[in-house]
């Protein structure tokens, strides 16, 4: 079943959690954490979000973000999850997807 829409208001902060399937490790090494925050810094001002807070766990992300348009978070997770991705399948000789479908939050 699809994820219900996201109801994203502009400046609205929006609580992202990102998981790993089946509750699996989305992060396997410290550099991993310093590559998606880059990558986190980098899509967020492509999309004209802003991060208030985030926390980096083993097997998911929680984010609080707020955005001047309403397609930019979703826009943000799209872009950081599928470079993030790529990056752990070259770097750990795997394939396939790592996390489910963000879900998210108003708070």
């Amino acid at each position: 079943m699809p994820r219900l829409p996201r109801l994203a208001l502009p400046g609205m902060p929006l609580h992202l959690i990102q998981r790993g399937n089946n509750r699996q490790a989305c992060f396997f090494a410290e550099d991993d954490y310093r590559v998606y925050l880059d990558w986190l810094t980098e899509y967020v001002g492509k999309s004209g979000s802003r991060v208030h807070a985030y926390v980096l766990m083993t097997n998911h992300v929680h984010l609080l973000v707020s955005a001047d348009s309403t397609t930019a978070p979703g826009a943000l997770m799209k872009a950081l999850g599928q470079r993030y991705v790529q990056y752990v399948n070259r770097t750990y000789q795997r394939s396939g997807t790592l996390k489910n479908r963000g879900q998210t939050t108003v708070s």
